[in-house]
């Protein structure tokens, strides 16, 4: 518990939550709580983020695999960006997150399904690509949501449904199936007053993903129902749990992202055991992250062990924080990739 508890203290105190001298016994208070739950995606929560923004990250000597992050949660110390710390792509366009006129759309729902690791009904929103049809089969991306979110997040602060009916329309993408589930396992899985609390319950998620949620959208929907047409990707203590899930199961997914990933985020040498197996396994193992955001480390370190040991990826930069502007970017970028028949 103790580890638990100064981890948390620091992510919550790197992400707006409290102050580093809160106590977590009075953190979930309403005078302890700075910011409310989806805060990530609201635009006065950012402009108020960088308003108190200490400065630029300092630029030196970044992670190695043998000095991954300053501890396994990536605390302490001025962030420091390295020469591969840069952007993989260029600017997206302006309009990408803008919904269009004159385009087919996809269809957002939410479904519930029996989760045998839990032991209740649980809910996922699924966004259908234009034109689907039960005569056509799919590939399937399940897409993860942070700390403080539920299985709406993405929705609220992401807009991917926007994002992929345009990618689609311009042919920059493959038509797909996206799962956003909650990935809080536990019976009462909503974030509450106190969602750090919950913490313990995104490591059981697994469970629940493989055993229940998976072969439910398999028996619901039109979909290609091997490795090869998984993905599996999500944004902070998500993009932990899909670099932690996804490494650990190849032999399901064979797409990987992670989105500016947590502290819960497994030390590279435990998500890579066998380097040789995972490199002719993998199709794509995307990270990324803001050069702004104090999680770096995490995904530098996964970078530097990648990188030491060739296993190929993309690694991807840019000029955002803990924010939904980088991991709205990074799912229109992941999602162009992913599917691909060269698997670039």
């Amino acid at each position: 518990m103790k580890i638990w508890t100064r981890l948390l203290t620091c992510l919550l105190a790197l992400s707006g939550w409290i102050t580093p001298a809160t106590d977590l016994n009075s953190f979930g208070k309403a005078d302890h709580l700075p910011r409310k739950v989806g805060d990530f995606g609201n635009p006065e929560f950012v402009l108020a983020q960088v308003a108190t923004d200490p400065g630029p990250p300092v630029v030196g000597k970044p992670p190695t695999a043998d000095r991954p992050r300053g501890g396994r949660g990536g605390f302490g110390g001025p962030m420091e960006l390295g020469p591969d710390d840069k952007a993989a792509f260029p600017p997206v366009p302006a309009s990408f997150d803008q919904k269009r006129d004159g385009i087919a759309h996809g269809t957002l729902e939410m479904v519930e399904y029996d989760s045998k690791s839990v032991g209740n009904k649980r809910k996922a929103l699924v966004y259908t690509p234009p034109g689907y049809s039960p005569g056509t089969k799919y590939p399937v991306l399940y897409l993860l949501h942070g700390i403080g979110g539920d299985e709406e997040e993405w929705r609220r602060g992401g807009q991917p449904e926007v994002i992929l009916d345009n990618l689609i329309a311009d042919h920059q993408a493959v038509p797909m199936i996206i799962v956003m589930p909650n990935g809080r396992a536990q019976p009462d899985d909503r974030p509450g007053s106190n969602a750090m609390a919950t913490a313990p319950a995104f490591g059981l998620f697994d469970k629940d993903l493989l055993g229940s949620l998976i072969p439910f959208i398999e028996s619901k929907y039109a979909v290609k129902a091997d490795r090869e047409n998984r993905a599996l990707a999500g944004l902070s203590m998500g993009g932990g749990q899909s670099l932690n899930f996804g490494l650990g199961n190849l032999d399901t997914f064979a797409w990987i992202g992670g989105f500016s990933s947590a502290p819960n985020t497994k030390p590279a040498a435990e998500l890579i055991p066998d380097p040789l197996k995972t490199r002719a396994q993998l199709k794509l193992l995307y990270v990324s992250c803001g050069n702004k955001d104090g999680l770096i480390r995490i995904s530098q370190g996964v970078h530097a062990f990648l990188k030491e040991k060739d296993i190929p990826h993309i690694w991807h930069v840019d000029e955002h924080a803990h924010d939904f502007q980088h991991w709205k970017k990074a799912l229109y970028h992941f999602s162009q990739l992913i599917f691909q028949p060269s698997g670039k």
